[in-house]
Order: structure tokens, then C-alpha cells, then sequence
């Protein structure tokens, strides 16, 4: 069982690992539409996915009912992917990733209200408090010339966390995972490819090599994390996943000698407090662990 868990956290870093640089490659593509970025990165996605599907020994379910669910997850993830890009375009790089960072936040949120799961006092405190730890590195004032590309960061923190939220549900229903992975990223590439010839920027060779590179980088974080939550349950090691802050935040600092500022560190500081609080709360570790014992 150890060695399990101990498998699942070493997937989720790599993980984290992987969507650090798929956030770089995007930077390092320069001055390009989101939409067009988006489209390179899902179409990567699209390939693996569907070489993965016809690969695989297992019969394909979509299950009865779930049509509306996939499009519902692809919907808000393709814009949760255009504003996590739009945010990583124009902030420092480790401010986008902990923007986008909050949807763990969300799906809980978002479980409540759709799956009408249980929200204790403790979780919504902890919602609370990381949307507080968000405003800090938002700071939302008009003086603020990055106000617009934090406010899209943020929705596409909560719009991943909505997405999530869909993945939750057709794993309750039984749908193929490899499936709900080649319907989002196919139905994205669908959506995005007529906004992008509408506004298309000619490439040169090494922004199409960038693009291909945060593909590439996005493909290997999906699968890890999925490998991940397949050797642990999620309350057990979903917290090693803000180690993508660690890594973005050096990445950023050699490559584009980026330094947050100090209310963005204060507001680093509370959303991976409410997230660590968050991941002993679920564990029925100190200091919860009495009060969970009691709810039981």
C-alpha cells in the first residue's frame, strides 16, 4: 500500500513537472493568439489519446446519458485552457499556474452544487480562504495594469475546477477515461480551429516547435496525473500537485528572470496553507482528526 501511494506522488510531481513546462513552452512562443495556442496544445492531445483509445484491450464505454456531461467537461475546459493561456501570456509565469491552481478549490465547490455532495464548515472556510489568497495575486484595482489577464486566470481556475467536476461525474457513470481525455481535447481543437483562422499569426519554425513542445509537455501531465490517482485516492496526495508552483517559479526566473512580488507571495502562502489544511482535513489528520472520528 505504501509503495502505492509513494508511486502516486512520484506521478503527480511529474505531473506538476510536465504542466510547468507546458506553461513555458506557451510563454516561449511569443506574441500568438490563445486561441491558436490552444489548438496546437489539444491536437497533441488528440493523437495520443485516440492511438491510446484504439490500442487499448478494453471495450469503450461511453455510457447512456453521458453526452451532455462530455460536452459539458470539454466546454469548460477549453475555456479554462484559453484563460490559463491568456493569463501565462501577460503575468509572471508561477502567478498564472497558482491562478489556475485554485480549481481544486472549485471542485469542491462545484461537487456541492452539481453533485449535491457534502460541504462541511471546514471545506467552505477553505474555499474562503484560498479566494482570499487569489486577490493578492490579482490584486484587483484598475491600477493594476494586469488586472484583465488575472481576472481570465482566475476564471480559468474555476472553469477547470467545473471541469473536473464533469470528470467526477462520468467516472460515477462508468465512462472510458481515455475517452473523456480524446473528447475534450478533440471537441477543444473543433472549437478553437475556426477562431484561430479567423485571427491566424503566421509561425515561425521555433513558435511551432514551442507549440508542439507545451503539446507534448500537456499530454505527459495528463497521463502521470491519471496514473497518479490511479496508485492513491486524491485526499492522499493531491497536495503534492502545488509543487508545479515550486518548479514554474524557478522556470520562470532563469528563463524570463521573473520575480513575484510580495503580495503575490502572500497570496502563494495562503492558498498552498488552505490547500495543506484542505489535504490533513481529508486525511483525518491533526487537528481534524478528532472531529471527523466524531462524525463518524
Amino acid at each position: 500500500m505504501k509503495k502505492q501511494k509513494n508511486l502516486g506522488i512520484l506521478f503527480i510531481i511529474l505531473s506538476a513537472f510536465s504542466f510547468a513546462w507546458m506553461s513555458t513552452f506557451v510563454r516561449l512562443a511569443g506574441d500568438l493568439p490563445s486561441v491558436q495556442k490552444s489548438f496546437f496544445r489539444n491536437i497533441v492531445a488528440v493523437f495520443v489519446a485516440l492511438i491510446t483509445l484504439l490500442r487499448s484491450k478494453e471495450k469503450v464505454k461511453m455510457g447512456e446519458g453521458n453526452l451532455k456531461y462530455l460536452i459539458l467537461r470539454a466546454t469548460f475546459g477549453t475555456i479554462g485552457i484559453l484563460g490559463n493561456f491568456y493569463a501565462i501570456d501577460h503575468l509572471v509565469l508561477s502567478d498564472a499556474n497558482m491562478l489556475n491552481k485554485m480549481s481544486p478549490f472549485f471542485v469542491i465547490l462545484f461537487s456541492y452544487l452539481i453533485l449535491k455532495e457534502e460541504l462541511t464548515i471546514q471545506q467552505g472556510l477553505f474555499v474562503v480562504g484560498a479566494f482570499l489568497g487569489s486577490l493578492f495575486i490579482i490584486k484587483p484595482t484598475f491600477a493594476n495594469a494586469n488586472l484583465t489577464a488575472s481576472l481570465a486566470g482566475l476564471l480559468g481556475g474555476i472553469c477547470a475546477g467545473a471541469a473536473y467536476s464533469m470528470v467526477r461525474v462520468l467516472g460515477k457513470r462508468g465512462c472510458n477515461s481515455s475517452l473523456v481525455v480524446f473528447f475534450f481535447s478533440a471537441f477543444s481543437c473543433v472549437v478553437t480551429f475556426p477562431m484561430m483562422m479567423l485571427d491566424f499569426e503566421p509561425m515561425t519554425i521555433k513558435q511551432l516547435l514551442c507549440l508542439l513542445g507545451a503539446g507534448v509537455a500537456a499530454t505527459c501531465g495528463q497521463f502521470s496525473i491519471t496514473a497518479a490517482y490511479f496508485h492513491a485516492p486524491a485526499k492522499e496526495i493531491s497536495v503534492y500537485d502545488y509543487s508545479q508552483i515550486i518548479f514554474t517559479a524557478i522556470i520562470g526566473f532563469f528563463l524570463f528572470h521573473q520575480v513575484p512580488d510580495a503580495y503575490s507571495i502572500l497570496g502563494y502562502a495562503i492558498i498552498c496553507a488552505m490547500a495543506v489544511l484542505m489535504f490533513l482535513y481529508n486525511n483525518g489528520k491533526p487537528p481534524f482528526k478528532k472531529h471527523l472520528t466524531e462524525e463518524k
